[in-house]
């Protein structure tokens, strides 16, 4: 069969949430390692794929595709898997959410790895930042788990979707980095509807298979430890 993707990825990175789904759906691809510790994010070849040099980049037979949520969702349509269709009555409580994750989550997150570079280097107000977006990152979380515990089969159920394990990465993210500096103080034990669906997708051959390419541990939700991956690095 031909591997029609190619994924552009560092361990541990938002390419992570891309590699599960591809895996999930059961299409071939390629890795391409974007190795940080040298910057390659920046090199000219990569830049032409993603002009905004950042981590997934996903080539397509159809050009190359960046930013997660907009690679979740036009997998979820191509395969027409793992979302409700553009019919279906239950698109548009589906997009909220991902764009929820990706515009909200995911942004808050990156505040809080790197906050320097939106608040300058002071202790006090890098500080006073983490602590404020961290506050932010357990106020989303905990309305996700709602939406989880609400019954909705696109989120939650017995077959995953692309935004089960775009929180999921959210979710491990938020209890491992910065690995120098206060975590947030959300945990996933205080979301009970996350946690189950963290256990059963910890359960899955597209888990399984992340783990040993990445190399997560073996509990990379429900007990997430830094990676040790074969190759490249998650910072």
């Amino acid at each position: 069969m031909t591997k029609s993707y190619v994924l552009h990825y560092a361990p541990d990175n938002a390419s992570l949430i891309v590699r599960l789904v591809l895996d999930e759906l059961g299409q071939p691809y390629r890795t391409r390692l974007v190795d940080r510790r040298r910057g390659a994010q920046r090199d000219e070849a990569y830049l032409q794929l993603n002009p905004n040099g950042l981590i997934p980049t996903l080539e397509t037979p159809h050009g190359a595709i960046f930013e997660t949520g907009a690679i979740l969702l036009w997998l979820a349509d191509r395969h027409k898997a793992m979302a409700p269709g553009p019919k279906d009555p239950e698109r548009g409580e589906f997009l909220k959410w991902l764009f929820f994750i990706s515009n909200t989550l995911h942004a808050d997150l990156r505040i809080s790895f790197y906050p320097a570079q939106y608040a300058g280097s002071g202790p006090a107000t890098l500080a006073a930042l983490r602590k404020k977006v961290q506050e932010r990152i357990a106020r989303h979380l905990g309305l996700l788990d709602d939406v989880a515990a609400s019954g909705v089969g696109w989120f939650g159920g017995e077959a995953p979707s692309v935004l089960d394990y775009y929180v999921m990465c959210c979710a491990r993210w938020t209890a491992l980095y910065p690995i120098e500096g206060p975590h947030a103080e959300a945990r996933l034990e205080d979301f009970p509807s996350l946690l189950s669906m963290a256990q059963r997708l910890e359960a899955r051959p597209a888990t399984a298979r992340a783990i040993e390419a990445e190399g997560l541990g073996p509990r990379p939700f429900t007990r997430p430890k830094l990676p040790n991956p074969p190759e490249g690095s998650p910072m």
